[in-house]
Parts: structure tokens; C-alpha cells; sequence
């Protein structure tokens, strides 16, 4: 099914799926006069919750996303995520904002399987992405969300033309606010949208003030850098700061320096320790190899102290239902190695 958002009474819509008939419905509640909307949560951290987001604050998100990328009117996009949660529902309101062509594709790993065309736009996960590198070609404007970007995939996606972005947001922000570019360029910093506002608290987390989709200011538990007015890298989560002997070290950038070396999902994590208060271990997935312990001894580290005190290898490292390493239940489960 494809709705022309350029000429939205003309569509005649008959659905022939499920989701088609989720898309349609969707669609029936935009152009109701409701000034709300119902998204649901993921449920990652508890029972899923419904709660009602203004259309307007909607379209205002949609409106800096394709801004960004320089969408227009008569371009297409494919959607492929659930209409449940606010990033299937932003793909719409965003194909609506700017009068596109959205092509309805059947959530999957495989997103553009059947794709022969190209295309302007497209969302996906870093697991569809996982699974569409070949076909990516296709794509002149990619977003991935959901979950962090893997250094594996970066390697992969890094040679391609498609310009594809990283994005920061969370759900009070209706999606994203930021969006970093991974190809064919790559960026180190998340470029924040016009009328979005960013500074840190004392503790070096990120604010954001961005009127347009929410009139108040957000404060994060992310430690960042800010490089200027509009641009920070994230450099990892304050509750996941690890401390020891008096330093600081951030688990997220040793993660991402090791993943450059290693196929292997990675974490580093902080054990209690009598002379350092916390000892650095690095927890690795997969079985035990004596190659990856002397490939990780070869790393150039900056610091001595970012050199694990001691590595441990799982089978599998536990996971939230949205695909995101779960620490606290990790650390649960290799206590008594430690």
C-alpha cells in the first residue's frame, strides 16, 4: 500500500494486512478533530502505557527531521516501523508535514526485501539495518533509533553513499532532537535541531530546552561534551560511571574503542575493589578465546587505567525487550566470578 500524502482525498485506502489496517486507523485519528493522539509506550522497563501527545507538538518534530534532511514534497519514504509507538507514528506525521509518498512495508527484519526503487526516507533499528546493508543503496536518507549504534555496524554501512544518521532523543522529546551523521561522512557529535537548546547541569548532564515539542527543560542523567551552541557527543550514562582509584572512566567509550577490534558484544563494568573502591572487568560474549584476549591486550588504551583489571566471558549477555544491554542484570549474573 502506498498513501500519496501530496494528494490525501484522491487515496483510495483499502487495507489487506494487519498493519495496513493500524496505519489506516492511525491516519483516521490524525485527521480527526482531536487535538491528541495516543502512543504507547514501549514497556522496556515496565507494563506498557498509553498517554495522549498534542498533534501539533507532533507535527512540530516532524517539521525539524525534515528540515534537517531537506525533505520535500513528492519524495517517498517507507515505513517499517510498529504504528504503536511514536516512531512508526512519526514516520506519518512526517510523510503528512511534507506531503509524501509513504510506502506501507510489513514491520520485519528485512525491511527493504522487497524494495526495487529508490527511495528519500526511511527509519529503521539497528537490527533491520543489520539486515539490509545490501540494499541500503536505495536509500538517500536513513535515521537509525531504538537503540545505540554498534561499531561493527558502523564498519559496515561506513563505504556506502546513502546518508545515514544517528539519532538522540527519548519520548518526551516526541523522538528525536539530534541527529548524528554515521556515512558517508562520519561525525563524532550530534548536531541538535533549530530551536533546540542544550547545556549541562554540574555534573556535566545534558539539558535540553526545545519549546516546540515540549515547554519544559529536560534534564538527562547523559554525560556529554558540548562542543558549541548545537552540538554534543555523548559520552556515556552518569550511572554508569565507573570509578576507580579517583578517575573517572566512562564504560560506553571503552565499549565502543574495543567493538573496533572485536565482533563480539562488549562491557565494561565496575566490581568493588578494597584498594581502588572499583576495579575495571570487562565482560565479553561468546566463548572463551585466548585470540581475543591477546587481540585486547594490543589495544592501544589512552590511559593505563582503562586496561580491564580482569576479563570475564558469557554465553549471552542479558537484554531488555528493546534489544538494549541490560547492566544491572549482567552484573547480577557474573557477581560470583568477580
Amino acid at each position: 500500500m502506498v498513501i500519496d500524502f501530496n494528494n490525501l482525498k484522491t487515496n483510495n485506502l483499502h487495507s489487506q494486512t494487519e498493519f495496513e489496517r493500524k496505519v489506516i486507523f492511525f491516519l483516521e485519528k490524525w485527521l480527526d478533530d482531536s487535538k491528541t493522539v495516543a502512543v504507547q509506550t514501549s514497556g522496556s522497563t515496565g507494563v506498557p502505557k498509553v498517554f495522549e501527545i498534542e498533534k501539533d507538538k507532533m507535527l512540530n518534530s516532524a517539521m525539524m527531521t525534515c528540515n534537517f534532511l531537506h525533505l520535500k514534497t513528492g519524495d517517498t519514504a517507507l515505513l517499517c516501523l510498529p504504528t504503536e509507538y511514536i516512531s512508526g507514528k512519526m514516520m506519518i506525521v512526517r510523510s503528512f508535514e511534507r506531503k509524501m509518498k509513504l510506502i506501507i512495508a510489513e514491520p520485519s527484519l528485512q525491511p527493504l526485501k522487497n524494495l526495487e526503487t529508490e527511495i528519500d526516507f526511511c527509519a529503521m533499528t539497528p537490527l533491520q539495518v543489520e539486515n539490509s546493508v545490501d540494499k541500503l543503496h536505495l536509500v538517500r536518507n536513513l535515521i537509525i533509533g531504538g537503540a545505540s549504534v554498534s561499531e561493527s555496524l558502523k564498519k559496515r554501512i561506513s563505504h556506502l553513499t546513502t546518508h545515514i544518521f544517528e539519532t538522540y532523543g527519548m519520548s518526551e522529546t516526541l523522538s528525536h532532537i539530534a541527529l548524528k551523521q554515521l556515512a558517508p561522512q562520519r561525525e563524532d557529535y550530534f548536531t541538535a535541531f533549530e530551536n533546540v537548546t542544550i547545556s549541562t547541569d554540574d555534573r556535566g548532564c545534558l539539558k535540553i530546552f526545545a519549546p516546540n515539542v515540549n515547554g519544559e527543560i529536560l534534564q538527562t542523567n547523559d554525560l556529554v561534551d558540548v562542543r558549541n551552541r548545537n552540538q554534543f557527543k555523548f559520552l556515556g550514562r552518569i550511572d554508569h560511571v565507573i570509578n576507580s582509584g579517583g578517575a573517572k572512566i566512562f564504560p560506553e567509550e571503552l565499549e565502543a574503542l574495543v567493538k573496533k577490534e572485536i565482533p563480539n558484544e562488549v562491557v565494561f563494568m565496575g566490581a568493588a575493589d578494597e584498594l581502588l573502591g572499583q576495579k575495571l572487568i570487562l565482560v565479553i560474549e561468546g566463548e572463551e578465546s585466548d585470540e581475543i584476549i591477546r587481540t585486547i591486550s594490543n589495544i592501544p588504551f589512552e590511559k593505563n587505567f582503562y586496561k580491564p583489571k580482569k576479563i570475564i566471558f558469557t554465553q549471552q549477555i542479558p537484554r531488555t525487550p528493546n534489544g538494549k544491554v541490560s547492566r544491572i542484570e549482567l552484573y547480577k549474573k557474573i557477581s560470583d566470578s568477580l
